[in-house]
């Protein structure tokens, strides 16, 4: 198997406690000391990455240090700005009378379930794009299992999402053909938004409905670009994050089961905070044959997966230093 750090694009995901962010800010740093230029993202409210690496961050970013830029992105301004952007659009292409119609439909928006994950998508998607003349790799700390499978199986919400858009707009038979041609059957055919618009959908149309049509055409087109990514095993790699324990075993094994319904490519599985052999006294012993268990039904329920077993480690995991120390257990690991 490659080297994870050869991909272009990595996602890590995992339970929510389990250590993901530290692996990300690690694998960052093992990436920029095999010679990467890097880009680390954390998509998780929780934001610890910048308090793992002892930095100020934020949505601005930061230099952590040499090869190694990172960038924490809230996702309630992101729902914000995306709401803003639509709305925006939408009020050039609606009459005046329709303004506070749109406005209430947007702001019933901000709290329906996926706007969040939408909204990210999009950000993530135009990141993904923008970096790839800046960095080598582009490494995402996601938010915890659930939210990050919703956000890689979006293609089907965001195939509803336009079609909702269109037929706000939908007055005229030639947008309503772009919408039977743009859009999946009730939503659900993950196909069809993915297969390539025409070159020519717009063709005949007048200047506004061209407009209206080409904005959501290219937001189609980012999404299409970004799905043949995620699933592209060459250049990318997702690693979920779990510790030797019940419940994070069982939450692993269903998000590998979404992941391969998903066709999307798993590079391997990353058992953190095994009990080093040298750990003595009675409790640890006791803990210790628990784990031995837990292991085994790791190796047992993943027998088709790789694994990259890390320690538990005397102390917190904190700063650039204790980072370095990880990021070379990662190398020793086979990561």
């Amino acid at each position: 198997m490659s080297c994870i750090t050869d991909k272009r694009l990595i996602l890590v995901g995992g339970k929510g406690g389990v250590g993901k962010t530290t692996i990300s800010a690690s694998l960052a740093l093992l990436a920029s000391r095999r010679g990467k230029r890097v880009l680390v993202v954390s998509t998780d409210p929780a934001h610890s990455l910048g308090d793992a690496f002892d930095w100020e961050i934020g949505d601005q970013g930061a230099a952590v240090c040499a090869g190694v830029h990172a960038l924490e992105i809230d996702p309630d301004k992101e729902v914000m700005a995306h709401i803003e952007r639509v709305t925006k659009d939408m009020k050039r292409f609606t009459r005046p009378e329709m303004y506070p119609e749109i406005e209430r439909q947007m702001r019933l928006t901000e709290q329906s379930p996926g706007a969040q994950e939408a909204a990210l998508l999009e950000r993530i998607c135009r990141l993904i794009e923008d970096a790839e003349d800046q960095y080598d790799l582009v490494i995402f700390d996601t938010a915890p299992t659930g939210h990050t499978l919703r956000l890689l199986s979006l293609p089907e919400a965001m195939a509803a999402w336009t079609q909702g858009m269109l037929s706000q707009q939908a007055k005229s038979e030639k947008l309503a053909g772009v919408l039977d041609h743009l859009t999946a059957k009730a939503g659900k055919d993950i196909a069809n938004p993915m297969a390539d618009p025409s070159k020519h959908a717009t063709d005949g149309m007048d200047s506004r409905t061209q407009e209206i049509t080409e904005t959501l055409l290219e937001r189609q087109r980012l999404f299409q670009r970004s799905r043949r990514r995620f699933q592209d095993a060459e250049n990318t790699g997702l690693l979920f994050v779990l510790t030797p324990e019940k419940l994070p075993i069982l939450e692993t094994e269903r998000a590998v089961k979404s992941l391969k319904d998903e066709a999307l490519p798993l590079h391997g599985l990353v058992v953190n905070r095994v009990l080093p052999d040298n750990a003595d006294g009675e409790f640890l012993a006791q803990r210790r044959e628990q784990e031995k268990r837990y292991l085994n039904d790791i190796d047992r329920i993943f027998a088709d997966q790789a694994q990259f077993r890390m320690p538990l480690m005397p102390t917190d995991i904190h700063g650039i230093g204790a980072l370095q120390q990880t990021a070379v257990l990662l190398d020793q690991s086979g990561l």
